[in-house]
């Protein structure tokens, strides 16, 4: 169990706080509300950017990464469809140095024409290599637009189109800022060797004068419930054919996401879970295949991705996937086997709960969310999933008119020609 207090500043700053006397260090981790969800449409990109931007230093820090190294500290950021998340690790005597750097960029980050030059150069290129360059690596920029009609699921964390980052002006990047970075739109976790009021202390000192504005109201379009199976199919230079096929399903805090993520892991979590063990192992379909759930805050996918052995008709790969889907829909999954997945589960939790960045993380993850203590609620959630509750997911989940299905074929692949796309 993680225990924590909180404590919320009069801007709206909400901060949690876990005492770990085992380790030196501390973990910084600052969630801001804002994701690609959040982008408009026709300029995409711009949660992404703003996590590079965010290292281009502030007015009275112009280096960031410095005074950090000089303290003996580290960190990073990611970007999701849902959040921008910023953390950071270091000896806990220097915690303070943390609420500085943090703090004074909320505050004043440095912008300038050169600066955002600069970066939308780096993620340009990010761009090219991750997704345009690389094998397979636009295969989300096809399968994204392709489940989603209207939420903006439908594009990548990156952007949409490349040209929407070039386009990128200092205005607009101004604009993002002053809507989604401030304190109300922002939870800050620390985990560590750390007391929790010396570090309200330091929050109120470091963060208490920045001014308080109001969070932003979010208003995005639901997805409708999809009615026929979307199919798609690209040739590109690729050395063997994948299959991918999306599912719709819950959000993040509906009651039957830990059932859909446990399904999920009897499909690939192992090398004895079903579609592993019987396509790649058993049958030989498929030289590697997996399964996921995207997580995501508003209702997500559902994902079934493999690459067939090249003798193997992609048609054939595919419909060999749809008949062990089936199988959970006809049967129920026995207790010994979901047990074991269940048992992996619980596994990776405690595993991650010994790790204070993990938990700095969480700790701010879940409380936007709800409630931080959902953290110290999920492997209760997991256990209580029964076969029956499999089953139903999987004949609501795995149907045909639920399905966005994206054959990726190697150059010259025939079967393009008799696929129906979009």
């Amino acid at each position: 169990m993680v225990l924590f207090e909180k404590h919320i500043l009069n801007n709206g700053l909400k901060i949690l706080v876990h005492r770990d006397e085992t380790t030196p260090m501390a973990a910084v981790n600052i969630l801001y509300d804002v994701g690609a969800r959040d982008e408009d449409p026709d300029r995409t990109g711009f949660a992404h950017l703003f996590e590079h931007l965010m290292f281009e230093g502030s007015v009275n820090i112009p280096h960031y990464d410095r005074p950090l190294q000089h303290a003996g500290g580290e960190n990073n950021a990611f970007t999701t469809n849902d959040i921008t998340n910023y953390y950071l690790t270091l000896p806990a005597a220097n915690l303070e140095l943390a609420f500085w750097l943090e703090s004074d960029r909320m505050l004043s980050l440095a912008f300038s024409e050169e600066k955002l030059h600069t970066q939308k150069n780096v993620v340009v290129e990010e761009y090219k290599q991750s997704y345009l360059n690389q094998p397979y690596g636009d295969a989300w920029l096809l399968l994204q637009p392709l489940a989603y009609d209207v939420h903006p699921y439908r594009w990548a964390t990156i952007g949409a189109e490349i040209d929407h980052i070039k386009k990128v002006t200092l205005d607009e990047v101004k604009a993002f800022f002053g809507t989604y970075y401030h304190p109300a739109n922002a939870i800050l976790s620390v985990a560590g060797n750390v007391d929790p009021q010396k570090v309200f202390q330091l929050a109120e000192k470091w963060f208490g004068d920045i001014p308080a504005q109001k969070k932003p109201t979010r208003r995005l379009p639901a997805e409708p419930q999809q009615q026929i199976e979307k199919q798609h199919a690209v040739e590109r230079d690729v050395p063997q054919d994948q299959v991918y096929i999306a599912f719709h399903m819950c959000d993040r805090n509906h009651p039957d996401f830990h059932a859909t993520d446990l399904l999920s892991d009897l499909l690939a979590n192992g090398e004895s879970a079903r579609l592993t063990g019987k396509l790649v192992h058993d049958r030989k379909i498929f030289s590697e295949i997996n399964a996921y759930i995207t997580g995501s805050i508003d209702p997500g996918l559902f994902i079934i991705t493999g690459k067939p052995h090249p003798d193997t008709d992609i048609h054939l790969a595919e419909q060999s996937i749809w008949q062990e889907l089936k199988l959970l829909i006809d049967d129920l999954v026995g207790d010994r086997e979901l047990q074991k997945v269940k048992n992996k589960v619980e596994a990776g939790h405690t595993f991650s709960e010994s790790n204070v960045l993990a938990k700095a993380m969480n700790l701010s993850y879940y409380e936007l969310l709800g409630n931080a203590n959902l953290l110290n609620e999920q492997v209760d959630a997991w256990f209580r999933v029964t076969p029956d509750d499999i089953q139903r997911l999987a004949g609501k989940l795995f149907r045909r008119d639920n399905a966005s299905v994206l054959h990726y074929l190697k150059k010259d692949a025939s079967e393009i020609k008799n696929f129906i796309t979009k």
